[in-house]
């Protein structure tokens, strides 16, 4: 599969922010915004990993559940690109290495820049099913609550490879860089995890709405 441009990826987010709000990125802090954020954090099971981050931005820039998960998935995927690139540019300095030790080394890294890519195409797939959602305006059927489950199952998947990356580590002697990497890892499966929990946060009025309109004779 072809490697995302990142610069045209970022062009992508920007336009896909201005859609929901255009004082995205508004840096901002305040009693409000800090309270705001917090709130916004609970329930997460990364709360402070969260509030740390989203409290960068100012209040009006998050104030709803579809810009949050916009953001919240956007982040996610701008941490699995970077850990990508540190992850390849490591592989390419072991390969090659005739030391047994930067051999076992060079095999983990390998298998975990597969399965950190493995969440950068989930999550790309993932914006892009989200972005067709959010212009599908609000009407309720069964397409839209197909293009939700879609967006779910992606970020899902791209967490379980996140973690699966942080546990190929597990019995291991860490070197330092190593030690870098799983620290790396660990961070794109929290971010991951906040990403789910505000998409669906953001997908239960829609799942609540549905299971109402059947209820009706």
């Amino acid at each position: 599969m072809a490697q995302p441009n990142l610069a045209l990826l970022i062009i992508f987010l920007s336009l896909l922010f201005s859609k929901v709000e255009p004082s995205s990125l508004t840096r901002h802090t305040d009693s409000q915004t800090v309270s705001y954020v917090e709130s916004t954090c609970n329930g997460t099971l990364h709360k402070n990993l969260c509030i740390r981050y989203l409290s960068q931005y100012a209040k009006s820039t998050i104030n709803g559940p579809q810009n949050l998960a916009l953001y919240a998935l956007s982040l996610s995927l701008s941490r699995a690109l970077r850990t990508r690139e540190y992850l390849l540019k490591v592989a390419k300095e072991l390969k090659g290495k005739t030391v047994k030790s930067n051999r076992r080394e060079y095999l983990i890294v390998q298998d975990c820049a597969r399965q950190i890519t493995n969440s950068v195409d989930q999550l790309s797939q993932a914006m892009k099913e989200l972005r067709r959602l959010n212009q599908r305006g609000s009407t309720i059927n069964d397409d839209m609550l197909w293009h939700i489950s879609n967006v779910e199952t992606w970020v899902s998947t791209a967490l379980t490879e996140a973690r699966s990356c942080v546990y190929s580590f597990s019995g291991h002697r860490m070197s330092k860089r190593i030690a870098t990497i799983k620290v790396k890892a660990v961070n794109v499966a929290e971010v991951t995890s906040n990403a789910l929990f505000f998409f669906q946060k953001y997908a239960s009025k829609y799942r609540k709405a549905a299971t109402v309109t059947n209820k009706k004779p």
